[in-house]
């Protein structure tokens, strides 16, 4: 650990749990500003944008900015910028437009369909209008493929399952933008000047945060919240392995010494 240089802390399941904090985060937190450890908070979230990810953070009263947040969309903003891409199909949260300022969202000739986290918004007739996108030549961009996530009412469909069906109808192979894409972490690693393999990862996804940062050449955390299963670690591949595991970000920086 004495090499790591900076953090990417994860926020759902590792800074909150549905709508409370971890234990312990907010001083954690409060020790990395203090010790003067650069960091960033790295989510798929692609329900809101990113000012509305501030802002939910200060309800539970953990106070941020944007300049300390990279999401999902907001790499997905970028990528499409820097592949030329600008006529976009949009399968996002309404918040999250926010995110694609200068871009046209629309269903006619549209360069690339995009997919975020749409919860019942994933109705028939919308991933219906998605495919024929596809069929007439967009590509197909995935935000993040994030299989599900854990909101206080339990375990709920995220975006990946869609994503999955839409490469299944439409014969094609989405561009992942989000975690576990190498890509994010090394975008996060150039918004912290410093290099990746200088990064440690601290989140409870063994896909998104410990496959994505191994592969990526990051340090990965596990923490025992969120989506933390034990029995899946005990039997995990190595690239699910995480470098350390502790209780929670309140443990990390003990770990950091």
């Amino acid at each position: 650990m004495t090499t790591i240089r900076g953090l990417l802390v994860d926020l759902d399941g590792t800074v909150y749990e549905g709508k409370r904090p971890v234990p312990g985060a907010a001083e954690a937190i409060a020790w990395f500003r203090e010790s003067g450890v650069p960091f960033l908070f790295t989510t798929n979230t692609s329900r809101m944008s990113r000012a509305d990810v501030v802002a939910s953070l200060a309800r539970i009263g953990l106070a941020t900015s944007e300049e300390e947040i990279l999401t999902a969309p907001v790499a997905a903003a970028a990528w499409l910028r820097s592949e030329g891409l600008r006529r976009l199909h949009p399968l996002l949260a309404g918040s999250t437009h926010a995110d694609f300022d200068g871009f046209e969202l629309t269903e006619s000739e549209a360069e690339a369909v995009l997919v975020g986290d749409l919860g019942a918004g994933f109705t028939f007739s919308r991933l219906n209008a998605a495919f024929r996108s596809l069929q007439a030549g967009a590509r197909l961009v995935a935000i993040h493929r994030n299989r599900y996530w854990v909101p206080e009412e339990g375990p709920t469909l995220d975006a990946g399952p869609f994503v999955a069906a839409l490469e299944y109808a439409a014969d094609v192979r989405a561009t992942l933008v989000g975690k576990p894409s190498p890509e994010f972490f090394r975008m996060a690693a150039r918004r912290l000047e410093l290099p990746v393999e200088s990064l440690a990862v601290v989140g409870d996804d063994p896909e998104s945060d410990i496959r994505g940062g191994r592969g990526a050449g990051v340090t990965t955390i596990q923490v025992r919240t969120g989506k933390f299963d034990p029995d899946r670690l005990a039997r995990a591949p190595q690239e699910e392995r995480p470098h350390h595991v502790v209780d929670s970000l309140a443990d990390v920086p003990a770990l950091l010494g």
